[in-house]
């Protein structure tokens, strides 16, 4: 939460609304370990609560990289009680399904009331998991995978990392997409040296119409790369969808 960049988004979005930060776990100062993505999401449905339980009605959740993957999974995972998103569709059984048997374990360990979001926005997330297409997310997966690796990242990037593979694999983002019943908007640039377009185009298709997907034009990864016009345009998409 103190990186400049996301600092920078949170001014922006300020301007339209509430803002809240925090760090996931195992990140600057929060405690635990990271879970690349996996227990993540009990760390937003805390945050989404917390706004709540100060008064705001609607909440907005905006994630990038593999935040963008969190949101996408909570969105999924967290539904509200007024009936909307209630389960899967016609043809989504088997995705339900599986949602129901991968978030089991999430939401139990979270149960608290009004976790749910009331949009998502989505940025430079992947659509897969272990992705090691390009040379950075190759370097990724080194320094999540292997002792010396998880020190870079310890002491390097202030990132502690989980040492235990995923058990059971959470429900990937593409997976995620079809089962999500709020506004979506997806986000990527198309000079990303992480993911490359069929990312985006990947849980755009998921959503079958829903979502409404934004290719951006000579931008790069996440948050370090949303110039301000980027991201005024997403506050004034969270106001309006």
């Amino acid at each position: 939460a103190d990186r400049p960049a996301v600092r920078r988004a949170a001014e922006v979005f300020a301007q339209r609304a509430a803002v809240i930060t925090f760090s996931f776990r195992g990140h600057g100062r929060s405690g635990g370990r990271s879970t690349v993505g996996d227990r993540e999401v009990l760390d937003l449905a805390a945050a989404v609560a917390w706004a709540r339980s100060l008064g705001h009605r609607r909440v907005v959740t905006v994630g990038f990289s593999m935040g963008g993957s969190v949101v996408l999974r909570h969105a999924a995972l967290y539904r509200s009680a007024d009936g909307s998103g209630e389960g899967p569709g016609e043809g989504e059984k088997d995705s339900g399904d599986r949602a129901g048997r991968v978030g089991r374990r999430t939401e139990a360990c979270d149960g608290r009331a009004g976790a749910h979001t009331d949009a998502v926005v989505a940025v430079s997330a992947p659509a897969r998991w272990y992705y090691r297409g390009t040379a950075p997310m190759r370097r990724l997966h080194w320094v999540v995978t292997r002792r010396t690796g998880r020190l870079v990242g310890r002491y390097g990037f202030r990132t502690r990392i989980h040492t235990e593979d995923w058990d059971p694999v959470p429900l990937s983002p593409v997976e995620a997409v079809p089962l999500i019943r709020v506004p979506l908007l997806i986000v990527h640039g198309d000079r990303d040296p992480y993911f490359p377009l069929d990312h985006p185009r990947a849980l755009a298709a998921a959503a079958r119409g829903h979502a409404e997907l934004w290719l951006e034009r000579g931008m790069g990864h996440a948050e370090n790369a949303a110039d301000e016009d980027l991201l005024t345009r997403v506050a004034e998409w969270t106001a309006s969808a």
